[in-house]
C-alpha cells in the first residue's frame, strides 16, 4: 500500500473524532454527506466474489429490486439513490479496508446491506466514530444488538432467537437430548454456537460434542469426527452452505442418523443445489423471512410477492429467494426511513425517522418497528425442511425425525485422513474445554417465533 494511503488510513479515526462534535445529536448538518440537490448516496461492502459470494449477490440484488424500482418511480423527494457496492469477499480486513476507502474518499451518507459477521462486526468502530447510520444487515450477530447501538438498525431476527427457536423443536417436539454443534470458527460460528449453548442450558442440557472448520475452506473431517464419536441425535449448524453441504454428505456417509439444522446465514437455495435429493436425513433451517413463493408465503409476508415482481423486472435471469427477499426487506425499511425525514434530510433526521417505525406494515403477519431504544424491527423465525431439492415451510415441526440406526461403533473412522489438523481444528484448538468462547448475555425474552 502507497505511504500517503497508509497515513490516511491510519489517521482516520481521530480525524472522524475531531470533525464529530461533542453530542451526536448536534450533528444537525446543512448539507450531509452524501447528499446532494438530486441524490443520495450509500456504500456496501459485502461477498461478490469467493466461497460466500452467492450471499452477497443475492442480498444485493434483492435490494437494488426496490431501489431500483424507486429511482424509475422518481427517487425520494426527488432523489435518486446511488449504492456503490463493493466486493470483500467475506474477509473482515477487507471489508474494514472498503469502509475506510468509503468514509476517507467517498462522499456518503449512510452504509447499507452489509453481508457477514465478521466482516461487519469489524467495522463498528468506524461506524461509531463517523456517527454514519448502518442499516440492513444480513446478519444475526449478537454483537450488533448487544451493547446498544444507536447508529445500527438491524431489522431481522438475531441468530439468539434462531438457535433458540430451534433447540426447543428439536427438544420439545421430537425428544432429543444429545444435540452436537457444527460450527464455522470466527464471531459468525461463536455467536451460533453461544446461542445454542445457551438454549440448551435453558433446557438443562448441553451440547454432546463441538466440532468447527475454518472459514474459507471446506476442511470438516476433524469436526465431524467429535460429533461422530458423540452419537448425537442433531446437529446445529453455523456454517455457509459449502462446508455445511460437505458435513452433510460425509455424515450419511459415515452413518449418522441425525437431524441436520442450519441457520438462515447458509444460504438455503444453494445447500439445496449442492445437496439435491441426496440427504436421508432431515435437513431443516431457520429463516427469518418465508420462502418467496410458499403457499403460506402471502398471509406470512405479502411484500413477498412485490420482490417476486421486481426482481423479474430488473434481474430476469435470477430465481427470488429468501436471501434476495432479506435484502428487498432491508431495501424498503431505508427507503421509509428517507420518506420520513423529508427533503431537508440529514443522518439524524434519517435515524430518527427509522426509530419513527412502529408496526409498519409489509402484508400478512409482518410488522417491522424501531424506537429510541430499540434497534432490531423483526422478530419472526420460520421453519423450512429440504425436500424434493428445496426448503419448503415447516407445518408441524413434530413431522420431522431422524432416520433409526446405528451411529458408526465406537473406534471406527470412516472417514478420509484429511493430512492432519488444519488451523485451529484439533485437540488444543477451538474444540477444547477450555477454548470455548464464553456465552454471552441471554437472548431477549420474548422473541417471536412464526409458524405457518
Amino acid at each position: 500500500m502507497p505511504l500517503f494511503h497508509l497515513l490516511c488510513l491510519l489517521a482516520l479515526p481521530p480525524l472522524l473524532a475531531a470533525c464529530n462534535a461533542d453530542n451526536p445529536h448536534h450533528q444537525e448538518d446543512a448539507a450531509a454527506p452524501g447528499v446532494t440537490d438530486d441524490a443520495i448516496h450509500l456504500a456496501s461492502s459485502l461477498a461478490l466474489t469467493g466461497h460466500a459470494s452467492y450471499l452477497g449477490v443475492q442480498t444485493l440484488r434483492g435490494a437494488l429490486s426496490y431501489i431500483h424500482h424507486i429511482n424509475d418511480s422518481g427517487g425520494v423527494h426527488g432523489r435518486r439513490i446511488q449504492l456503490t457496492a463493493v466486493d470483500d469477499g467475506y474477509d473482515p480486513p477487507r471489508c474494514l479496508a472498503n469502509t475506510q476507502r468509503f468514509l476517507i474518499e467517498g462522499d456518503v451518507f449512510a452504509l447499507f446491506s452489509y453481508v457477514g459477521t465478521p466482516t461487519t462486526m469489524r467495522v463498528l468502530p468506524l461506524v461509531e466514530e463517523a456517527r454514519i447510520p448502518l442499516v440492513g444487515m444480513f446478519t444475526g450477530a449478537n454483537g450488533l444488538r448487544e451493547p446498544f447501538n444507536r447508529y445500527v438498525f438491524n431489522v431481522r431476527a438475531s441468530y439468539y432467537q434462531e438457535t433458540k427457536a430451534a433447540v426447543r423443536h428439536l427438544v420439545r417436539d421430537l425428544g432429543l437430548t444429545r444435540i452436537a454443534v457444527f460450527y464455522q470458527y470466527d464471531a459468525y460460528g461463536f455467536d451460533g454456537l453461544t446461542g445454542t449453548e445457551i438454549a440448551l442450558r435453558e433446557l438443562g442440557l448441553a451440547p454432546v460434542a463441538r466440532g468447527s472448520y475454518v472459514r474459507g475452506t471446506t476442511k470438516v473431517e476433524d469436526g465431524l469426527r467429535r460429533i461422530l464419536a458423540a452419537d448425537a441425535q442433531a446437529v446445529v449448524m453455523v456454517g455457509t452452505y459449502e462446508p455445511s453441504a460437505r458435513f452433510i454428505r460425509l455424515a450419511e456417509q459415515a452413518g449418522l442418523r441425525a437431524v441436520f439444522h442450519c441457520l438462515s446465514f447458509t444460504g438455503a437455495e444453494e445447500l439445496a443445489r449442492l445437496l439435491g435429493n441426496a440427504p436421508v436425513n432431515p435437513v431443516t433451517m431457520s429463516q427469518v423471512v418465508p420462502p418467496p413463493r410458499a403457499k403460506e408465503t402471502p398471509d406470512l409476508l405479502t411484500a413477498a410477492a412485490d420482490y417476486v415482481q421486481l426482481l423479474h423486472r430488473y434481474f430476469p435471469d435470477e430465481t427470488p429467494n429468501t436471501i434476495g427477499l432479506e435484502g428487498y426487506v432491508n431495501a424498503r425499511i431505508l427507503v421509509e426511513g428517507l420518506r420520513r425525514a423529508g427533503r431537508d434530510l440529514t443522518r439524524e433526521s434519517f435515524m430518527r425517522a427509522l426509530e419513527s417505525l412502529r408496526d409498519y406494515p409489509l402484508g400478512g403477519s409482518t410488522y417491522v418497528s424501531f424506537s429510541p431504544e430499540s434497534r432490531q424491527g423483526m422478530n419472526q423465525v420460520y421453519f423450512t425442511r429440504l425436500h424434493d431439492g428445496q426448503f419448503e415451510l415447516i407445518r408441524d415441526f413434530r413431522e420431522v425425525h431422524p432416520l433409526p440406526g446405528p451411529a458408526p461403533e465406537a473406534g471406527q473412522d470412516p472417514l478420509p485422513d484429511p493430512g492432519g489438523a488444519v488451523g485451529p481444528d484439533n485437540g488444543s484448538g477451538p474444540d477444547s474445554a477450555s477454548s470455548v468462547p464464553a456465552p454471552a448475555p441471554s437472548p431477549t425474552p420474548g422473541s417471536a417465533e412464526a409458524r405457518s
